[in-house]
């Protein structure tokens, strides 16, 4: 039986090239018809639309954009949702807040199919060498047959959890370490440029260090040679972003590293830099020293902040305001 795969953007063009390469029997669907020709080349069939995939597949990869793309790709709120997904496997590999994945995992199963959540870590270079880092939550009736397609896409597989949301929320934690450090680099990179430091020499010592790690020395190179060919977009850091800020607030959880990434990602998109790499945010950091500006609190229903109230975990203080401080992500009453 076929393989379905809806969504051949910037990570899933590579990983479903993957599987075609180990021969798997693939049916491909995607927006932009031209991101499927090299899918095509590798023997795998195009579909028309993606009812078709889910006429043909019986394990389905959604690796979609967002929510909305989501919800129009797999037809939900409409009587072709339900024909859609009964009796396959829906694999949720993108990134969606945890309340839609739940809601949608349980349409699915309603309809007489099954869910897999598996969210990953890694961007277009890992999704091009098959080493991503996978994070699965569901019922282990539809996980276990699933591995083997994963294992050819990702590295590892770490099972966190059966309920929807779990690997969500697992992936959500992920993307705040890695959206604080990659903005942490670039940082510290202008830093050094800006005093008249050799750049080159302070990725050097900062590789030398206990602070190398994989992801700079992915980065470092393109800080470097100011190349903000994409990996990782900016505008789907910045909705990353949105997502990690409204998990915080519903739990209450103070995120103020986040928040100040939040405003620089807010930025860097309203520059028109949201096509380009993360380290694109190197862009918002130059403005703001050319400019000398104070960081305004970003305006909005969802920016941090957006109702006056401070956040609290714990302790339930007020956090610090220094010179760069925005204002921080409210906890949900």
């Amino acid at each position: 039986m076929y393989v379905g795969f809806l969504g051949l953007g910037v990570m899933g063009q590579p990983m479903a090239l993957n599987l075609a390469r180990a021969r798997t029997p693939l049916v491909v669907w995607n927006r932009s018809p031209a991101r499927c020709a090299p899918l095509r080349a590798l023997g795998a069939e195009v579909a028309a639309s993606p009812a078709e995939v889910f006429d043909r597949a019986g394990v389905v990869v959604v690796m979609l954009a967002d929510e909305d793309a989501m919800h129009s790709v797999l037809g939900r709120g409409t009587p072709d949702f339900a024909a859609h997904v009964a009796g396959n496997t829906v694999v949720h590999m993108g990134t969606t807040s945890p309340e839609y994945a739940r809601g949608l995992a349980g349409e699915i199963r309603a309809a007489g199919g099954r869910y897999v959540e598996a969210p990953v870590s890694g961007s277009r270079v890992p999704a091009e060498q098959g080493q991503l880092v996978a994070m699965v939550a569901g019922d282990d009736q539809a996980v276990e047959p699933v591995r083997p397609l994963l294992a050819l896409m990702c590295r590892e597989t770490f099972r966190c959890g059966t309920g929807p949301g779990d690997a969500l929320l697992m992936k959500l934690s992920v993307n705040l370490f890695l959206i604080t450090l990659v903005t942490g680099l670039t940082e510290a990179f202008h830093f050094a440029d800006r005093h008249g430091l050799d750049r080159r020499l302070f990725l050097e010592v900062v590789e030398a260090g206990p602070m190398a790690s994989a992801v700079a020395r992915m980065k470092a190179p393109k800080l470097l040679a100011r190349d903000f060919a994409v990996q990782a977009a900016a505008a789907d850091v910045l909705k990353n972003n949105r997502l990690v800020a409204g998990a915080a607030r519903a739990a209450g959880v103070a995120s103020p590293l986040l928040d100040v990434c939040h405003a620089l990602f807010d930025e860097t998109v309203a520059q028109g830099h949201g096509a380009e790499d993360m380290v694109a945010v190197l862009h918002a950091l130059e403005a703001r020293t050319d400019t000398g500006r104070r960081p305004a609190g970003r305006e909005g229903p969802d920016a941090p902040g957006a109702d006056g109230r401070e956040a609290r975990t714990d302790t339930g203080r007020r956090p610090v305001r220094t010179a760069c401080s925005v204002p921080p992500t409210p906890p949900c009453r």
